[in-house]
């Protein structure tokens, strides 16, 4: 994978483990949405998250009925031998739970406290509390400000003072204005409580992708703490995938943003699973990491009338999903192998050159053979009815080969693998 951009230097965050910031990998999270309260759900939830790749999750701590369960949920999730670090996601009462739950406090990871929701008239102190807490445990916060739930005091002021301004912003850099301010006072207050730099990250959410781009490009330059990114409600299906990718992806590549949440609403009763896949696919496409084989495949057209390619293509991308549990224990690097998967003998050759291992499947009207190319060279060909299955086979032979001879997996791959 290419380098990481980094547009400044950033602190470095010790999470349960889970290193966030500086030139360390870009870290995925997610978020339950499971009562808190019900241990045996959230446990299940939590584990089948990090199974898919996340390696943070957040929880709801909401209620004094969550806060008990959570030690609870804390020994079920370790009992199904999952160690991904847990994180507290608190708003109006969290200084209260922490203090009288202190289990709960010790055994979570991260603390998320949103400066909107402390509490407007003792803001400071329950906020300072929340921060003990966190400094009793050895615990690092998030200060996660939000722009639907925005401290309303400070963007009062901010507004009455843009107003008596000779030349007065408008509303929507006020907001921003007050977003940035919320998070880097509410920094500063950490820090004057006794709270470790190196113990701090932020994050300031909004729900438009061109207002997120702003902030954090804004927030970045103001500031060397870890930054947390992610489109907050950035909705159901394709425009929760769109949105989030396309805001996400303009800062990743510029280097802003050191942990990631795709905070996408599925669909009643689907998986949850979902937000770690598009935040694994964001940063694999930008080259940042690499979770999973990718599968090139074209799109088709008039060559391509025939359905075969497209169902080879799904078959090939499912089947390297199911391997990966396995492989990724027995092949350093297989996470980075290039599959293609082509349709027709126009970009077929080409691009299956260009990948470690691809087949080109013949169009219409062409010889019904299908080339396969093995590091650029083409290594044989292909026919019939177990065209499917042989490919397969090589796919298995050149994996063994190459990630399992020891041999480091570059950019530039070996000249040749011998025919299986």
């Amino acid at each position: 994978m290419t380098d990481r951009p980094i547009r400044r230097p950033t602190v470095s965050v010790d999470v349960g483990g889970v290193l966030v910031g500086s030139a360390h990998p870009i870290v995925v999270q997610s978020m339950t949405n499971t009562d808190t309260a019900d241990p045996d759900a959230t446990a299940i939830q939590v584990a089948r998250l990090a199974h898919a790749g996340s390696q943070l999750v957040r929880i709801t701590v909401n209620t004094e009925q969550a806060a008990a369960a959570v030690p609870e949920m804390m020994r079920k999730l370790r009992g199904l031998g999952v160690d991904v670090p847990v994180i507290g996601d608190f708003h109006y009462n969290g200084h209260k739970l922490l203090v009288e739950y202190p289990e709960m406090a010790r055994l979570l990871a991260k603390y998320r406290i949103n400066p909107g929701n402390v509490g407007a008239k003792r803001h400071d102190e329950h906020f300072a509390t929340i921060v003990r807490v966190a400094i009793e445990n050895d615990t690092p916060v998030r200060i996660g400000v939000n722009w639907g739930s925005l401290d309303q005091q400070l963007l009062t002021e901010l507004m009455d003072t843009n107003a008596r301004s000779p030349e007065p912003l408008d509303a929507r850099s006020v907001m921003i204005e007050a977003m940035l301010q919320s998070a880097l006072r509410s920094a500063e207050l950490a820090e004057q409580v006794g709270l470790r730099h190196d113990r701090i990250i932020i994050s300031a959410k909004v729900s438009g992708v061109r207002d997120l781009v702003d902030v954090y490009r804004l927030l970045s330059a103001r500031t060397d703490l870890p930054l947390h990114l992610g489109l907050t409600e950035a909705g159901m299906g394709d425009k929760g995938v769109i949105a989030s990718t396309a805001g996400l992806a303009l800062l990743l590549n510029e280097g802003i943003g050191d942990t990631i949440r795709v905070s996408l609403t599925p669909e009643p009763g689907a998986p949850r699973e979902r937000e770690v896949e598009v935040a694994q696919q964001i940063l694999q496409s930008l080259g940042l990491r690499s979770f999973l084989p990718q599968v090139s495949a074209c799109p088709g057209c008039g060559r391509t009338t025939s359905t075969f390619f497209q169902e080879m293509a799904q078959q090939i991308q499912g089947y390297l999903k199911d391997r990966m549990p396995e492989w990724r224990e027995q092949y350093a690097g297989v996470e980075d192998l290039r599959v293609a998967v082509m349709g027709c003998v126009v970009n077929g050759p080409g691009e299956s050159k260009h990948a470690d291992i691809g087949i080109s499947l013949p169009g219409t009207f062409e010889a019904p053979v299908a080339p396969v190319f093995v590091d650029g060279k083409l290594d044989r060909t292909l026919r019939g009815d177990r065209l499917v299955t042989e490919f397969i086979e090589l796919l298995e032979t050149y994996v063994d080969r190459r990630y399992g001879a020891g041999i480091p997996p570059t950019a530039e791959a070996p000249e040749t693998v011998p025919a299986g």
